[in-house]
């Protein structure tokens, strides 16, 4: 099912750029609502759902930056700054202030949208994590891990014998779907530095788990080898 399109709030005073942002955005399936100042944001986002802030430095009366910090005090709306070209210190201040990124005036629209997703893409990764961390257990293509009793059941309830290393890696796949994981950062989450640990561990546990899951080990589609990178874990996981 695809994603319904994100609600961008466009909070700039320049009536030509708000626009040609706003027309650009919505031209690639964006629902798009504009404020020229700090006022009418605050009116907007108290009518409706907002996912991502675009906000200009240079506002009048209150500024970008002030409104940045007010806003990341009260939710997590994703915010990207509009900052004038060369004003390092607008940037710098804006990330310590809480917006996610920033994009120097003019820009290239096909950029901004871009860091959209990115940005977009990186909320929804950090939810997912979080509630994958609270979660007792997890679901993925019928399979079912059980975070508290540490066992794995097939598809049709049946109980599947797996190790201690198997499981905590099995475990680190299914908290992080979607994302290329080194074999370095894998031993980290799995093994630690502990005396005796290698990163050619993890490429015999991966193969173990293969057995275990994949309907054909030798062609894995659950746990596919990324060239130079590692390895990604491919299936939808949700919290049970």
């Amino acid at each position: 099912m695809a994603s319904p399109p994100p609600n961008i709030l466009v909070v700039e005073d320049d009536r030509q750029t708000r626009a040609l942002i706003a027309h650009y955005l919505r031209t690639n399936s964006c629902n798009v609502v504009t404020a020229s100042d700090g006022n009418e944001m605050q009116r907007v986002m108290a009518d409706r759902r907002v996912d991502l802030v675009i906000l200009d430095v240079m506002l009048p009366g209150e500024n970008g930056l002030s409104l940045c910090r007010k806003l990341r005090a009260e939710s997590e709306i994703p915010i990207i700054m509009l900052t004038a070209r060369g004003e390092d210190v607008d940037r710098i201040l804006g990330l310590e202030m809480g917006a996610d990124d920033y994009l120097a005036k003019p820009f290239n629209p096909r950029e901004l949208l871009a860091r959209i997703g990115a940005v977009l893409r990186r909320q929804a990764s950090a939810l997912t994590a979080s509630a994958m961390r609270g979660a007792s257990a997890l679901t993925f293509l019928g399979w079912r891990i059980d975070l508290r009793l540490r066992e794995l059941r097939n598809p049709e309830g049946a109980r599947v014998a797996v190790t201690s290393a198997e499981f905590d890696l099995l475990r680190a796949f299914c908290e992080r779907p979607g994302r290329v994981l080194s074999r370095d950062s894998l031993l980290d989450l799995t093994q630690g530095r502990s005396a005796g640990s290698f990163e050619r561990s993890i490429d015999v546990l991966v193969s173990r788990i293969r057995r275990k899951i994949e309907s054909d080990p030798a062609q894995a589609t659950m746990i596919k080898t990324v060239r130079a990178g590692g390895y990604m874990f491919t299936p939808v996981v949700e919290p049970a």
